[in-house]
């Protein structure tokens, strides 16, 4: 746990070089046309965090922006859910370990997707075809819905300090780019009786502000624009 929350800095910076000019993409697994008539789709707890852009490039994460992020974005979420045609239900109790664990998972194979689907680093044997899965742990989340599908969602969010805004301008006068904040998102939907990603869709932007609930609204639309249903 503590080595990812130190990795997650270095990935998002990292991926922000790799898709500096990526908006909002998605695919879904070779097998998977449409949600059935009737499927059951349970909300995972959403996986967020909110960082501020240290002066040195270092991702401090903000506690208080996080937890506003939250509030934002299940408001976005249900405001979605009224206009949409399928019926969500939201997952019943508090996320224990298990359920963490799945989450932290779902952030893991995300961006293992984001880098070898829309990144550089294609995997030949794939061919571009979505065949990624969360495995059979993801049956625990059946057993306490009785759903069919479950959603995923992860979203980083860091911010460009003042401090750092001043050093971008100093290294921009020598020809020398510097990251600044960088929104990322991942949003998977998972078949539970196999744990296969079924369809997954990913926004990555140099914009947006989830501590405002109307971008944070904004966010969201972009992020499940392409949603199966």
């Amino acid at each position: 746990m503590k080595l990812q929350k130190l990795l997650w800095p270095s990935l998002l910076l990292m991926l922000a070089v790799l898709s500096y000019d990526a908006y909002a993409d998605a695919k879904q697994a070779p097998t998977f046309k449409a949600l059935p008539p009737g499927a059951k789709v349970v909300v995972m707890p959403m996986d967020v965090e909110l960082f501020v852009v240290s002066a040195g490039g270092v991702l401090e994460p903000q506690a208080e922006w996080t937890t506003k992020a939250l509030q934002n974005l299940k408001v976005a979420f249900h405001e979605r859910e009224q206009t949409g045609k399928v019926v969500f239900g939201e997952f019943p109790s508090e996320p224990d370990e298990t359920i963490d664990s799945l989450n932290r998972l779902h952030g893991a194979v995300g961006t293992a997707i984001n880098i070898h689907h829309f990144g550089p680093l294609k995997l030949p044997t794939k061919e571009g075809r979505l065949e990624w899965t969360l495995g059979p742990e993801v049956a625990i989340v059946r057993e306490k819905t009785g759903a069919d599908y479950a959603l995923f969602t992860f979203v980083r969010d860091s911010y460009t300090s003042s401090e750092r805004a001043a050093a971008m301008v100093v290294a921009a006068l020598f020809g020398v780019g510097l990251p600044g904040g960088v929104q990322l998102g991942y949003a998977s939907l998972v078949d539970l009786s196999t744990g296969e990603i079924v369809w997954f869709s990913r926004l990555v932007r140099a914009k947006g502000d989830l501590r405002d609930a109307d971008k944070a609204k904004e966010s969201l639309s972009a992020l499940l624009d392409s949603f199966p249903g």
